[in-house]
């Protein structure tokens, strides 16, 4: 990066490496730092005149003098830090104090401290600092925000792409973000832990696949040059999981990353986290109970509570749940019957509910375009929907009480799917027709329907026991056990398109600044800086905006900052 893209900021926290790089000063050491406590076990426990030693970055500082006070943050949270310039420097030399901590220290640098736990006159814990070493140098200031006497916060770290983008920031300066990830992890040790204890497996199964099976979906293609063939990235983990089941195993699952080609939204990314389950011996109803228990264990775990509130609604994942079949649900809600329905007179019904579908669409595309546009919203607290029609779940077994329908269920909540489930289909011969039947939909171009996995056919062939199996979608759950309603919130690094590399057009702010560069053409900074009464976030924005599209240049000169105009 040129210096004429260098924020002032960014300016002098290089300028301060360079004095502390001469001062024999390394901001960047290799050596171990000797951690031996952190900000919440100190809070927590209060081991008042212990010795201790911690890192982070300090997040703010106050300067009063020969005695100053500081905050530290590291991964448990903030402690309040005491530095004294005697102490801390006990000789005649106080460059330490005077020079690298009060001029050479930049909001965010991480430093590690050594010292004595104590409680200050208005009762908060704090250290008092014998020692400190720089760990490394912030180069970038951080977007901290404030806030006035009256609680007002200004410059908050909050539009949601610079966020999305730069998580690793959000993650600093917005303290709860790292509560939702907390959590996500809660619920993966918690619904590990269940299948554990219930004595099954956890397996790994390929991402790179010949054929994208066991769900319908547009899948990612890429290339292996060496075998000179297409692979597809997993679309789903259902068919090799089955295949392990053939092999013998009476429970396995897997956490797996699944990639879909298709629409993002807010609850759609097109790299998601699935958990799915297979467990030989069982059916759909034994795998609805199964459910209930395991998130109402999970629930429990990552909030220490079966209820959890996600936007305007209180949800209680309190097992048992409400079980509605799918055309009660259809005639609960559009008044139509499904049941025996051509092809033609559900497109007829679904165009009479103002749906839009065409020509490409069997009877499983357009009863799941009924149920989902007139019906899945409706279901807010956890509902099962069960018995699916049979063209909708070409990978279900057909219930034992009528051969139209499937034994399948899914789990609603606040009007989206999180749960799907099976009586596995395990007829070789059956599971050959309902492939081919899917053949015949993408002949008539839909481009989402399964292809025939003629290994997975052998393997029934060779004999699956009764299997039960559940998906669930772990970024939607944990979205409603962090009220989140965005997928990006509980995805570290969610896709993103690529950031523009051309100009991008200024704001009113950053118009204003350049309107007074025109007329003096060039001026110190601290000049034009005075004549703005705006926060030092707004103008260390707008100028590094200014200067990176090469309107403004930033320089040195006889250790004053200039600021001219390029254009």
């Amino acid at each position: 990066m040129s210096q004429s893209e260098l924020s002032e900021q960014e300016l002098q926290r290089r300028e301060n490496l360079s004095k502390l790089r001469e001062m024999g000063i390394n901001p960047y050491p290799a050596e171990l730092y000797p951690v031996n406590a952190n900000a919440q076990d100190i809070k927590r426990e209060f081991p008042e005149g212990k010795e201790v030693c911690l890192a982070g970055r300090m997040m703010s500082q106050r300067i009063m003098g020969k005695a100053s006070f500081a905050e530290l943050q590291d991964a448990s949270g903030r402690i309040q830090v005491y530095f004294n310039r005697d102490e801390i420097c006990p000789g005649e030399d106080k460059t330490l104090y005077n020079d690298v901590f009060k001029k050479l220290l930049d909001l965010g640098d991480f430093i590690g401290i050594k010292g004595t736990v104590f409680k200050t006159q208005v009762g908060e814990i704090s250290i008092s600092v014998s020692s400190f070493s720089i760990l490394s140098k912030v180069l970038r200031p951080l977007p901290l925000p404030k806030t006035d006497p009256d609680g007002k916060v200004y410059d908050a770290f909050t539009d949601p792409e610079l966020r999305y983008r730069q998580r690793y920031v959000d993650l600093v300066v917005n303290r709860q973000v790292k509560d939702v990830f907390v959590k996500r992890t809660k619920l993966f040790n918690a619904m590990r832990q269940f299948f554990n204890d219930a004595g099954y497996m956890e397996v790994e199964t390929p991402v790179l696949q010949s054929i994208p099976g066991g769900a319908s979906a547009r899948p990612f293609i890429t290339h292996h040059n060496a075998l000179d063939i297409p692979l597809y990235m997993r679309i789903a983990n259902e068919l090799y999981l089955k295949r392990l089941i053939v092999g013998g195993f009476d429970g396995v699952y897997e956490f797996s990353k699944n990639f879909r080609n298709e629409g993002m939204d807010r609850t759609h990314n097109p790299e998601f986290t699935a958990m799915e389950i297979y467990v030989a011996y069982k059916d759909y109803n034994w795998m609805m109970s199964f459910t209930e228990q395991l998130l109402e264990h999970c629930a429990v775990a990552v909030n220490g509570t079966t209820v959890c509130t996600f936007g305007e609604h209180s949800i209680d994942f309190k097992a048992p749940y409400k079980r509605v079949t799918m055309r009660q649900a259809i005639i609960d809600f559009t008044g139509f019957d499904i049941h025996g329905k051509s092809e033609e007179e559900l497109r007829s019904a679904a165009k009479g509910m103002g749906l839009e579908v065409d020509e490409t669409m069997g009877k499983g595309k357009l009863i799941d375009e009924i149920f989902g546009g007139k019906c899945e919203g409706n279901y807010v607290q956890p509902t099962f929907i069960t018995d699916y029609p049979k063209e909708m779940s070409p990978l279900c077994k057909v219930h034992r009480e009528d051969p139209s329908l499937t034994e399948r269920f899914e789990l609603m909540v606040c009007g989206k799917e999180i749960a799907n489930a099976y009586s596995e289909l395990n007829d070789p011969i059956d599971q050959r027709e309902r492939f081919e039947e899917q053949l015949k939909l993408q002949e008539r171009g839909d481009d989402e329907a399964m292809l025939i996995d003629q290994d997975f056919l052998r393997a029934l062939e060779y004999g699956m026991p009764p299997t039960s199996g559940l998906g669930i979608g772990m970024d939607r759950l944990i979205m409603y056990l962090t009220n989140n309603p965005s997928i990006q919130e509980v995805l570290f690094f969610p896709q993103m398109r690529p950031e523009s590399k051309s100009k991008v057009s200024l704001n009113g702010q950053e118009k204003e600044i350049f309107e007074v560069m025109k007329s003096h053409g060039e001026m110190p900074l601290s000049a034009l800086r005075a004549k703005f009464d705006i926060s030092n976030k707004v103008w260390d924005t707008s100028i590094k905006t200014l200067t990176k599209n090469h309107l403004l240049k930033v320089s040195k000169e006889n250790n004053q900052l200039l600021i001219k105009i390029l254009v």
